[in-house]
């Protein structure tokens, strides 16, 4: 299963990362006012199902469900590659928690005159990055690693998870814009040392 890419290429990428993260900051405050300008009155139901449904238990039951299904049927490749995605979402939903703590920005939703406070364990100074949007981006980011076509068809689902982040108030645009890079750091991470790892003779 080996398909790695060429250092140029992460070159071009984590370039491309950063302009977009740049661009993201400076998009902040006119998404901000999107946000509230359509936000919604009884808002909080949507909220709890919405962040519920798009939290790591859900990403991480799918990805053993899949696993389970690919064993039994004799497929030690796609085992191997939703595992895999387990763990490429761990990773990006374990660094995305330890950079909330330590950045400790403060979400949309809380009146505050520091939107960057430093280390913060509270809920509300939580903001930077997305964990949602990071563990969703890590889990099927790893799919393009694979098949670009297949990862084409699942990128609606993480970006989903990204647009409810703002659009219920959690999250800034460049906390879910870092999600998305750092959840495709992690899965290519984990595709260049786990999943095209070779097996010694």
């Amino acid at each position: 299963m080996r398909n790695r890419r060429k250092p140029w290429i992460w070159g071009i990428a984590i370039t491309i990362g950063i302009l977009l993260l740049i661009a993201a900051f400076r998009l902040d405050r006119v998404v901000h006012h999107w946000q509230v300008i359509h936000r919604w009155k009884n808002i909080q139901l949507l909220a709890l199902c919405v962040t519920r449904g798009t939290d790591w238990p859900t990403h991480m039951i799918l990805g053993l469900v899949a696993a389970g299904i690919a064993w039994r049927r004799g497929s030690r490749k796609w085992t191997r590659i939703f595992l895999c995605m387990i763990l490429a979402a761990t990773l990006a939903g374990v660094t995305a928690y330890g950079l909330k703590i330590t950045t400790g920005r403060v979400r949309p939703s809380v009146k505050a005159e520091k939107v960057w406070r430093g280390p913060d364990s509270r809920q509300n100074y939580q903001s930077f990055p997305s964990g949602h949007t990071a563990f969703s981006s890590g889990f099927f980011a790893l799919l393009f690693f694979v098949s670009w076509r297949l990862g084409l068809l699942c990128v609606p689902i993480p970006l989903f998870v990204g647009f409810t982040r703002i659009f219920l108030g959690a999250h800034y645009l460049s906390d879910v814009v870092a999600s998305i890079l750092l959840g495709i750091l992690a899965a290519g991470l984990v595709a260049e040392f786990v999943l095209w790892r070779e097996k010694p003779a």
